[in-house]
């Protein structure tokens, strides 16, 4: 399959699965946060990367559509992976559901900043993508992989994954929930994991890896870990 014909499966099919796990669970269409969120993430983490990368780097863009716990190559990624998206499947359903019960009562200002938090999450993780040609969806070092250390890369080792903290910090307020924020906790955990082992990949077969750790000290969130 084209690149073109392969985005437009990979963006409806992100849709419609997406649009599953909310408004089934919420049992009703009436649900703006969902709708603001989706037309966030379809725009932010699909068409307008998905666009830049066809024009300039259609390379990356086939990287980043080749993505999941299926995907993986090391154990230990299919099983990070795998919590990761449990947790992320789980936050999504557990909102809708507390949008549908009345769970909890949150303010619409919290629900913006939810949706801007996405929003800045998203973008960070696509400026990584526009920075970095070789960040992928899955752990792996290329042939002719370059060691990247500018732009946000001067900052984290791994600033894809504290632009994927943010949005997922973000996404149940932006749903309206404060039960959803539960799962944040395993997600970022399950991350954590999948760093460590990655870090172990990069230091035996990317040139100048551990140099850079050396450099830049923080894999995550600058002044932290």
């Amino acid at each position: 399959m084209t690149t073109i014909p392969k985005m437009l499966v990979f963006g409806l099919g992100g849709l419609v699965v997406f649009s599953m796990m909310l408004f089934l669970p919420a049992w009703t269409f009436d649900y703006w946060q969902a709708w603001v969120l989706l037309l966030l993430v379809l725009a932010l983490s699909n068409w307008i990367p998905g666009i830049y990368l066809m024009r300039k780097n259609p390379a990356a863009l086939q990287r980043r559509m080749r993505g999941g716990p299926g995907a993986e190559t090391r154990t230990a990624q299919k099983i990070a992976m795998g919590c990761a998206w449990v947790s992320l499947v789980a936050m999504f359903v557990v909102s809708a559901l507390d949008h549908r019960f009345s769970w909890s009562s949150v303010p619409t200002a919290v629900c913006v900043l939810g949706d801007v938090l996405v929003a800045v999450g998203l973008c960070v993780a696509s400026l990584v993508i526009i920075q970095n040609s070789y960040a992928g969806a899955t752990v792996r070092v290329e042939e002719g992989q370059q060691l990247v250390s500018t732009g946000l890369y001067r900052w984290v080792r791994h600033p894809m994954y504290t632009g994927n903290v943010i949005t997922t910090i973000g996404v149940p307020l932006a749903l309206g929930s404060y039960w959803g924020l539960a799962f944040v906790i395993p997600a970022v955990v399950a991350l954590a994991l999948r760093i460590r082992d990655e870090e172990r990949l990069l230091h035996q077969e990317l040139d100048g890896y551990r140099d850079y750790t050396q450099q830049v000290r923080h894999r995550l969130v600058p002044g932290v870990w």
